[in-house]
């Protein structure tokens, strides 16, 4: 799906890029109808390798828009966001990836009237696998609705919630990342304490984490299916497995 009509950025780190280079990439937006904001001169370096239009203030950002993504961190918001209110289009959608602000935050800085979607992206948007929950504010449309997934899937896949899953979706997609980064550390080391090399290893480790996501995601069978598959009965993976439960590994993942 293409979006109509313009986007904005306001700041244009890691994960405002990873999903402008998203946009572009698979034609859901060209260049010449986005417009960055970032108080960074370096960033807006990287925004005219890319072909995007350059605001030189917030405010020249917010008018005008259809769309306007804030992409600044959560402690920045006061500051990025009250020169914004007086003259942001009052048509235009704004979508925030900001952390643990909530719709009710935005609405108050921005206008109550304001047409707002809550973002959890995760950072493998920056290979375009990115897990995202969407929360809509209740006065948003279907073209909202449509607009909002339209940009996210550009990087990966995107989920509708309800706001207040929000905490939930944190701890299992937001942060969830840097468990299975840890798990191929571990990993990683136990084998090269065996004997293997380090690097082999890494690349072992990294390589069985990407197969096994790509099964669960495509096989279309539950994560319970396929781990019985492996598992055969008496042999080394159960006898693995077994270590995981003797140490509580359910009771540390739920915690």
């Amino acid at each position: 799906m293409e979006i109509q009509g313009t986007m904005s950025v306001l700041g244009f780190g890691n994960m405002g890029q990873a999903i402008v280079r998203g946009l572009i990439e698979t034609g859901t937006l060209p260049p010449e109808r986005i417009v960055v904001f970032d108080v960074d001169p370096g960033k807006a370096d990287e925004a005219k390798g890319l072909g995007l239009g350059l605001a030189a203030t917030p405010q020249d950002l917010a008018s005008p828009c259809n769309v306007l993504l804030l992409a600044v961190k959560p402690q920045n918001m006061a500051e990025a966001l009250d020169p914004l209110a007086s003259v942001l289009d009052g048509d235009a959608l704004v979508v925030s990836i900001m952390a643990g602000v909530s719709i009710a935050s935005l609405q108050a800085r921005l206008g109550e009237s304001r047409r707002v979607a809550r973002v959890m992206p995760n950072l493998p948007a920056l290979v375009n696998a990115s897990a995202a929950a969407i929360a809509m504010s209740a006065n948003c449309s279907e073209a909202d609705k449509e607009a909002a997934q339209a940009i996210f899937e550009a990087v990966g896949m995107a989920e509708f919630v309800q706001e207040d899953a929000m905490d939930t979706i944190t701890a299992l997609s937001g942060s969830g990342p840097a468990y299975f980064f840890y798990m191929a550390e571990c990993m990683t080391r136990a084998a090269a304490s065996l004997g293997l090399s380090e690097s082999q290893a890494g690349r072992l480790a990294a390589q069985t984490l990407l197969g096994a996501g790509l099964l669960l995601r495509d096989s279309g069978e539950p994560a319970q299916t396929l781990r019985e598959r492996v598992t055969s009965k008496g042999g080394t993976t159960a006898a693995a497995l077994g270590r995981f439960q003797e140490k509580g590994f359910e009771e540390v993942i739920a915690a």
